[in-house]
Parts: C-alpha cells; sequence; structure tokens
C-alpha cells in the first residue's frame, strides 16, 4: 500500500510458532474434534483467520448491482482440515442464507466478523473439503475492527483496502499466512465492465447482465483478491514477453483519463527494470486500474494493482506497487507486525529506482530523511518490527523501513546485500517470511553480527547514531 497520497506526493513470535498456533482447533481432553479457533493467531487482529482449515482455492461467483450497491453470490472454498473439527470458521461480513460442506447442508451462525459452519459429520485432520456459501447484502452498510472498507457510489466500486478487505465481498480465511488461488466472475448490468486479478477467462452476457471471469493462476493472500466494477477503458498487450492489461475508469475527467493511461503504460518497463535487480517477476501477468472514487492510497493487489488518479507523472507510485508484487505479494509476510518487510522494501525500490534512472542515489535518500528528523522527533518513537495495529502504516514503517534496507546495504556491501534480496525472494517465493528470518538471513549471507544494527533500527524508539555499524558512516 502506498501511504495517505495527500501527503506522500506532496513529500516526493517465530514463524513456526505462529504456523503451529495459525491452524490450530480447540480440542477437548478427550481428543474429540472441537470447534476450530475464532482467530489465526495474529494478536494485531485476533478475529483474522482461523483455526483448523487451511484453504486451497475459492471460486467467487457474484453478481453486483452498481447503482443499489448490492452484491449477491456464492462462494467455493476448497480446504483442508488441520485438525479434527466439530464445526470451523470463515470470516464474512454479509447475511449469509445457507452453507453446504460436501454437498451436504450444514448450520450457519453468524457473530459480527465470524462465520461459523458446522458440518453434518466431524471433518478427520487432513481430509479434504468442498463448502459452499450462499449470501447477498449491501457491503457499504457493513464494518470491521473501526473500518468501513467498501468504496463505491452509484457509478463504480472497487474492493480494495488493507489489511482487510475480503469480508465485504466473500467469505475467506483472511489472513497473508493463508494463500490460496483464485477464481473469480462477477455478473454486471450489460455494457459495465469488471477488472479483478488475472487473466480474463471469460466474457459472456445473458439475460441478468454481463458475466466477467478472471483467474489468478499464483496463490494469494485474500486481502490482495480485488474486483472493480464499472465504466472503465481497458487496454492491453504483452511487452518484454509478459501480458499486461490496464484499466481507467471513464467516470474520470477525459484529461485525467489519458494522464492515468499514460502512467499506466509505464508498468511493464517498470517490472523490467525491477527484475534486473529482484529476479523474474514472480507472476504470469500484470497492469494496473485506476479508479473513478476518491481514494487516496494505491494499493498493491496482485499482478493488477489499483490507483487514485494522480496524473502521468507518478511514476514513483508505479514503482512502489509493482516493487510489492516481490515485497508482500510474492513473499508475504507472516504476522502483520512484520509489515516493515513490505512497506520498507517498496520505498527502497523506489530510491533505487531513481538512483537508476537520473534521480538522486539512494544513500543521499537515506541520510536526507535521516537529517531532516532531528533526535526526540516523533518519527523515531515506533518499534519498527512490532508498531502495534494502530500504526502499521504510520510513515515511519515506510521511510525508516526503507533507510533500514539501504543502511544495511551500505554497511554489507553491495555484493552481498543484492545477494540477501535475491536469496530472501528466491527462498521465501510464494510463502511468508518474518523480520526475525530476514535478519538472520542477512547474517548468514554477509558473515557479519547484525544484531545491533537491528535492534538501532528496527527495535529502539530513539535515532540510530550515525556511526559505521549502523551503515550511517
Amino acid at each position: 500500500m502506498t501511504r495517505n497520497l495527500a501527503r506522500s506526493l506532496a513529500v516526493a513470535v517465530s514463524l513456526p510458532l505462529l504456523v503451529s498456533g495459525a491452524y490450530a482447533a480447540a480440542v477437548d481432553d478427550s481428543g474429540t474434534a472441537t470447534s476450530g479457533a475464532t482467530g489465526i493467531g495474529d494478536p494485531y487482529w485476533p478475529l483474522d483467520g482461523n483455526g483448523g482449515i487451511d484453504v486451497a482455492s475459492y471460486r467467487i461467483r457474484n453478481s453486483y448491482d452498481i447503482r443499489d450497491q448490492a452484491l449477491r453470490g456464492t462462494t467455493q472454498v476448497r480446504f483442508t482440515a488441520t485438525e479434527d473439527l466439530s464445526s470451523f470458521n470463515l470470516d464474512f461480513l454479509l447475511k449469509v442464507s445457507k452453507a453446504t460442506v460436501d454437498g451436504v447442508a450444514a448450520k450457519v451462525r453468524q457473530s459480527k466478523h465470524e462465520l461459523t459452519i458446522t458440518p453434518r459429520t466431524d471433518l478427520a485432520a487432513g481430509s479434504r473439503h468442498k463448502v459452499v456459501v450462499t449470501y447477498a447484502g449491501h457491503p457499504g452498510t457493513k464494518h470491521y475492527a473501526g473500518e468501513e472498507n467498501w468504496l463505491a457510489n452509484d457509478h463504480e466500486a472497487v474492493a480494495m483496502n488493507q489489511p482487510h478487505m475480503a469480508p465485504w465481498w466473500f467469505p475467506a480465511n483472511d489472513h497473508p499466512i493463508d494463500k490460496a488461488r483464485f477464481d473469480v466472475a462477477t455478473t454486471v448490468a450489460q455494457g459495465r465492465e469488471v477488472i479483478s486479478n488475472g487473466k480474463l477467462v471469460s466474457k459472456k452476457r445473458t439475460r441478468k447482465g454481463t458475466t466477467w471471469r478472471w483467474r489468478a493462476d499464483e496463490p494469494m493472500a485474500s486481502y490482495l483478491a480485488f474486483f472493480a466494477a464499472g465504466d472503465f477503458t481497458i487496454q492491453k498487450g504483452t511487452a518484454h514477453g509478459l501480458p499486461w492489461v490496464n484499466a481507467v475508469s471513464q467516470q474520470l475527467p477525459a484529461a485525467e483519463q489519458k494522464s492515468s493511461l499514460k502512467l499506466l503504460s509505464r508498468t511493464p518497463d517498470v517490472v523490467k527494470a525491477l527484475s534486473a535487480d529482484l529476479g523474474p517477476y514472480p507472476f504470469s501477468v500484470t497492469g494496473g486500474l485506476t479508479t473513478g472514487l476518491p481514494v487516496y492510497f494505491a494499493l498493491e493487489n496482485q499482478t493488477r494493482p489499483t490507483y487514485p488518479a494522480v496524473g502521468g507523472q507518478a511514476e514513483s507510485l508505479i514503482v512502489h506497487e509493482l516493487a510489492h508484487q516481490w515485497f508482500g505479494d510474492d513473499v508475504a509476510i507472516a504476522r502483520w507486525r512484520d509489515i516493515w518487510l513490505n512497506e520498507g522494501a517498496a520505498t527502497f525500490m523506489e530510491w533505487r529506482f531513481a538512483e537508476q534512472h537520473g534521480g538522486p542515489p539512494a544513500s543521499e535518500a537515506l541520510m536526507s530523511t535521516y537529517d531532516g528528523h532531528p533526535a526526540g522527533d516523533d518519527f523515531w518513537e515506533l518499534e519498527v518490527s512490532d508498531p502495534g495495529a494502530a500504526n502499521v502504516f504510520d510513515d515511519a514503517i515506510y521511510d525508516r523501513g526503507g533507510m533500514t534496507l539501504q543502511a544495511l546495504r551500505q554497511r554489507i556491501g553491495e555484493e552481498k546485500f543484492w545477494l540477501l534480496v535475491r536469496t530472501w525472494l528466491d527462498t521465501k517465493g510464494g510463502g511468508n517470511g518474518t523480520s526475525e528470518e530476514f535478519e538472520a538471513l542477512a547474517a548468514q549471507v554477509s558473515g557479519q553480527d547484525l544484531t545491533g544494527f537491528f535492534t538501532a533500527w528496527l527495535r529502539t524508539p530513539t535515532k540510530p547514531a550515525k556511526t559505521a555499524d549502523n551503515g550511517l558512516a
């Protein structure tokens, strides 16, 4: 995610512990199956995700009435039970009318953010199942964790937000640690368009409207799944051997549509440039979407980031969201406290891209930011490696995260730094990572004890000293 654009554009536990708790079910002393846990084990949002299930795929079949802002549909979730389960949960906000497990009617109960499904028979650990949930409602009336995330008016809707978006439009195991494949079909009135992740599989007209079906070939975190419905100008092609699809809202004035298409057209070239540092682009298609809705952030939806209308010159915004395709999408965080790994890396890659394309070196961006915030400034008070749920998108996460990586580059040297980056992406690709794992890999690749370095940059709420040990001298 790009921080609030009104400001940013004005200023050019270990993983094994989380995983073992993430899919845990509540089992009584007799060993009989009981309910899956209501959360996956992330303390920032205890109800995110659910215990006892590991989702393989989502097959979403929705219809959306743009004028009424009403959504109805069914979602098929294929999963493996990781514990003996008498019931399990999904995260969802709309009203559910029925659910089946393996074709058999199941009991459903809803409480705020949690949808509890009780199958007719218990589910054994290791067994695979298909749950189908039918639902309807107005997503714009729903809220969770203080968030009202549905973005829509009577001309357009776009399901984009972070850290939560899925429960407003499909039932999900809503945490980045449980990636899955997505097949999304959305029906809208004839003459309207729908954009989503991945590749357009089909576009079919019926008496009910037009159904646009998109499929993402690579697994992704649930918050990265999106769809946009409305009137869009769509362009597509292939560049550098990679297919791309771009879309811009026709609700924007003509001049803004033109400049937005110009900006999005830079996507393939930016992907190619990033690939030179980060390795092969991790997905089978790329592109972007510019919405006409009044949003003030961009989001790294997998394969197709979404942007507000910011003009044709905001190339750093494109760089940021496309860098997330590696840092955040392909290698997702294992806990929300690790968000600096996403935002810091995307910020650093903005600096790196600039230094390669006629701008100042990243070292200058580091020192400019360092000198621009005196000791005692609020900027230094946040613990970057554990900022708390209320601060996951604080400016310090972006800037101090980017500073940490550039300082590390200066501390361990160019060759070892880029070896670290490529090794991290190669070994964690398609999965998840924690800050501690990244730090351990940095020490291994560099052959240095970096404990003090990461303590100063990530865990100390004071300005790091300007020393060689901190990568600043």
